[in-house]
């Protein structure tokens, strides 16, 4: 008997860290992988889910046909078949109104399958109803970030992060979250940088952390506005770059001279004394950074408080060189990458708007299109009240599950059932394909060719290491073919080197890449704007991405959260990752392994809060919000805030996002997932 061993060079599927490993392939078939050790990010580390990503791939549950709904069974189709009723019913809907139609692409997708599928909404249908799940992340940096930055992405590498003397952490369990930057956080903190972390639970994170702040949630902005009051006061403000690269100074500090620590410290729920000592520590560092995620960025307020984060990079000239700057990190492996490919209903891919004229006119020149639409389209949280609503009729979902991942479920289930028509194309037949009239199974990562971008802006190669199951197909594949189907020409690629060619042509950021300076281990930062140049590692080291090259301090002020504790729901409910899951929990909980190191949900409680409602660890417990009501395990202990409840998403039977609020941030639409009014009993014998 013959055997073949082969090692296929890949990137990790989970978080937005960008890991390189190797997929281990026996005869054909994934068996395992092994940290790639030349690569730059993590040297051959591997966290968890990396080491034991090969596992869902396997999973006897992977779609392998085509599905069609009859009498509300699902049963086989060919391929034939599916396709001819998907292309008759978007010409139907087409005709009638192209915005009736919607579509959702996938941050766990390649560069490549989301940029066909936002050029084919806005080509082949006509519309800019085209989003995904960084609306539900990371949408208030890109907002924020272009606003004080010109960029809406994170402004320097992992690598340079043990660079820093000073690095501040605010709503980012980093050691759970993306442990290969954690990496880096201990390694610079084995150096002598001190660490500040604001959370208003004592994560693994907090607990290394020299100065711990455990905030109420809602209160970032209150916090950094008086951590920037105490800098001005102490003169500890960066004058000379003030005054050389930025502008709008003196409006912050006409703002912030109301924010004194001693004044805010009930807002913030942190001594005045302490927030003093975290704003000198930071502002005291020749090299400070700042790490931030999804708790700063899932509020009413979350384009502010990004915001506000820039601001004080700039109050302290923390920006431009090693070691500092504001960091974003990203949740998914390829969340920026689709924001990238213009996966976004107001901006075609490189963030250029769909209101620009010449964007309109440079695209429709590449795309050979001459009627492409200028009216900004429809966010996830707006699809779906639209379905409600009978405006949106027909959706095409790529690779994203917001039955589980959107907020306030019954809501989400009231839109998806009031459709009239639900494609959705995925590896598994997951919460949202349930409630599909057709489903298209694709080739999963391992099973594919393309590209993706990481946290950094890393542009790296993905590599085909065994064949998908049954009949499923690549995603960029399926798109096109539908495409060819409804006589739309644009889509006639044979590879994805084919499609990464055009998005060369379209987005500025990547046009001096191609795919063999992708090649090499870690591959390149953008922009890298023709193939002479290296590469971008640290963004704005001259001058800022704004139109005068001037960074802008922006003032933004306190604002309570939109749904605050009361006589019936007195605790607040935030909500988070842990360590071994992965956001809906499609590919970690279908991973024995990681399934297996924690099987279920749970809701911290503090011990204190537990002791007057007699709720023992481990019980199981009712939690309540004016959405809806779970049972879940309650789990108690002295790390979390009095008055704070958490619970992480991933988990279907004790889902938190039955619990969550709609109510979003104006400027990016996100939804305020980490404060929602709620309450917590013990459930009657």
């Amino acid at each position: 008997m013959s055997f073949e061993l082969k090692y296929t060079p890949n990137i990790c599927p989970y978080c937005g860290c960008g890991c390189g490993l190797n997929i281990v392939t026996l005869n054909g078939k994934i068996k395992g992988v092994e940290g790639w050790k030349r690569h730059p990010v993590n040297e051959g580390k591997l966290c968890p889910k990396g080491n034991f990503s090969y596992q869902f791939v396997q999973s006897k549950d992977r779609l392998k046909h085509p599905l069609i709904k009859k009498n509300g069974k699902f049963i086989e189709i060919s391929w034939d078949k599916a396709v001819d009723i998907i292309v008759s019913k978007l010409n139907e809907y087409r005709k009638e109104n192209p915005n009736s139609i919607a579509f959702l692409a996938s941050a766990r997708c390649t560069n490549e399958e989301n940029y066909i599928l936002q050029k084919f909404a806005r080509v082949a249908i006509g519309t800019n109803n085209i989003d995904h799940c960084a609306r539900l992340c990371h949408a208030p940096s890109v907002a924020g970030l272009a606003q004080t930055f010109g960029s809406g992405a994170m402004t320097n590498s992992i690598l340079d992060i043990e660079e820093a003397e000073s690095i501040f952490i605010i709503g980012s369990n980093t050691a759970e979250q993306h442990p290969i930057i954690w990496r880096r956080v201990l390694k610079a903190k084995n150096k002598g940088a001190k660490l500040i972390v604001a959370d208003p639970r004592k994560t693994p994170t907090a607990s290394l952390a020299d100065i711990h702040l455990p905030i109420k949630p809602g209160s970032n902005i209150a916090l950094i506005n008086a951590m920037m009051n105490v800098i001005i006061e102490e003169g500890l403000e960066d004058t000379d770059f003030i005054k050389k690269r930025t502008k709008g100074f003196e409006k912050l500090k006409e703002v912030i001279e109301k924010y004194k620590p001693e004044k805010v410290e009930k807002i913030v729920g942190v001594p005045a004394k302490k927030i003093r000592e975290a704003a000198i520590t930071y502002a005291k560092a020749d090299r400070a950074t700042i790490l931030y995620a999804m708790g700063i960025t899932q509020h009413t307020t979350g384009t502010h408080n990004v915001i506000s984060t820039a601001n004080l990079a700039m109050l302290t000239g923390n920006i431009g060189k090693k070691g500092t700057g504001v960091n974003p990190l990203r949740g998914q492996n390829n969340v920026q990458g689709a924001c990238d490919m213009g996966a976004l209903p107001q901006f075609y891919p490189g963030y250029q708007k769909v209101t620009d004229k010449n964007a309109t006119e440079k695209m429709q020149k590449i795309w050979k299109c001459d009627d492409l639409s200028s009216e900004p389209g429809l966010t996830v949280v707006e699809m779906m009240d639209a379905a409600i609503d009978g405006k949106v009729k027909c959706m095409y979902i790529m690779g994203e599950n917001p039955v589980l991942s959107d907020p306030d479920i019954k809501h989400v289930k009231k839109a998806l059932k009031n459709l009239e028509f639900l494609i959705v194309q995925d590896i598994f037949l997951t919460e949202t394909a349930e409630f599909a009239d057709i489903v298209l199974p694709t080739t999963a990562w391992g099973e594919k060719n393309g590209t993706y971008t990481s946290t950094e802006r890393r542009v790296q190669c993905i590599r085909k290491a065994a064949d998908g199951p049954g009949e499923a197909k690549d995603d960029w594949r399926i798109i096109c073919e539908i495409a060819k189907r409804m006589n739309v020409n644009g889509f006639e690629f044979n590879s994805t080197k084919e499609i990464f060619n055009e998005i060369r042509k379209v987005t500025p950021q990547y046009a001096g890449m191609n795919f063999k300076r992708l090649q090499k281990p870690g591959g390149l930062q953008w922009p890298c704007p023709d193939e002479s140049h290296p590469g971008t590692p640290i963004l704005h080291t001259e001058k800022f991405a704004t139109p005068d090259g001037l960074g802008k301090f922006i003032p933004v002020e306190h604002e309570e959260p939109a749904e605050l504790p009361d006589d019936r729901y007195p605790f607040i409910l935030t909500t988070g990752r842990i360590l071994f899951h992965y956001h809906t929990g499609t590919m970690t909980r279908r991973s024995e392994t990681l399934d297996n190191e924690v099987s279920t949900g749970f809701v911290e409680i503090n011990d204190k809060d537990a002791s007057k409602l007699g709720i023992k660890d481990g019980e199981i417990v009712k939690v309540m919000t004016r959405r809806g009501e779970i049972k879940i395990p309650a789990k108690v202990t002295s790390k979390v805030r009095e008055g704070v409840l958490f619970i992480p998403f991933h988990f279907v039977e004790c889902a938190a996002n039955m619990l969550t609020s709609t109510n979003y941030d104006p400027i990016s639409k996100i939804p305020e997932f980490k404060v929602s009014a709620a309450n917590i009993e013990k459930l009657e014998d």
